[in-house]
């Protein structure tokens, strides 16, 4: 019920949809402010962060993860919605769902063990960071937005977003730092990534049946 509630993460609520289909002019606080909103309670992107940090113990490694992540969501966000470029929202939400799937998959040695390699997770990490940045930006295009500041209003939400991963991507290392010191963490690994997969596979299933019935 959890999940399927808040399906619509990459959703807009409705104060902020008043709020995008009255804007006009350059609003650089109050985009900054809708995309670290976005970020902090959008549970797929941070499913997937947490998918992608989870045996990461090395700050570089860290910090590389999400530096190619944001790269992908930087790109396809600005792009998406400064050139029009409009893909289905329930395929791309399906796809974000696969993403959270994969990497559950991967942090339990999924490939290795069916297919004899791994797929190079930098590679992948970039990829899935592209479909993540143009899920919101699907969404973003369903309102009139403010031609004239479009990138700058674009570049200020973008900005938000960021600075909403890193205050929850801080959060999440702390969480893992304190479980990582205890044995609970080695015995419990397992079954949170099974679980993570669990997540994406509902989302999958929940966005598939709203693209068949749409």
């Amino acid at each position: 019920m959890v999940l399927s509630s808040a399906a619509l993460a990459h959703g807009v609520d409705e104060g902020t949809k008043q709020f995008l289909l009255q804007n006009s002019g350059l609003q650089v606080i109050a985009f900054m402010y809708i995309g670290a909103k976005h970020m902090v309670t959008g549970y797929d992107h941070l499913l997937f962060l947490v998918g992608v940090i989870f045996f990461l113990y090395k700050s570089k490694d860290v910090l590389l993860y999400v530096t190619l992540f944001t790269i992908g969501h930087s790109l396809t966000l600005m792009t998406g919605v400064l050139n029009d470029i409009s893909v289905n929202p329930y395929l791309i939400d399906a796809i974000i769902g696969i993403s959270v799937v994969y990497k559950g998959f991967d942090n339990l040695g999924g490939f290795e063990r069916t297919v004899g390699m791994r797929p190079d997770t930098r590679i992948m990490v970039l990829i899935f960071g592209l479909f993540h940045g143009f899920g919101l930006a699907t969404k973003l295009q369903d309102f009139p937005l403010d031609e004239e500041n479009l990138f700058g209003n674009m570049l200020s939400f973008n900005v938000g977003v960021e600075l909403g991963q890193l205050s929850a991507l801080m959060i999440i290392l702390l969480l893992l730092a304190f479980w990582r010191r205890h044995e609970s963490f080695s015995r419990f690994a397992t079954i949170t990534n099974f679980m993570l997969m669990s997540a994406g596979m509902m989302l999958i299933g929940y966005q598939l049946t709203g693209y068949f019935i749409a």
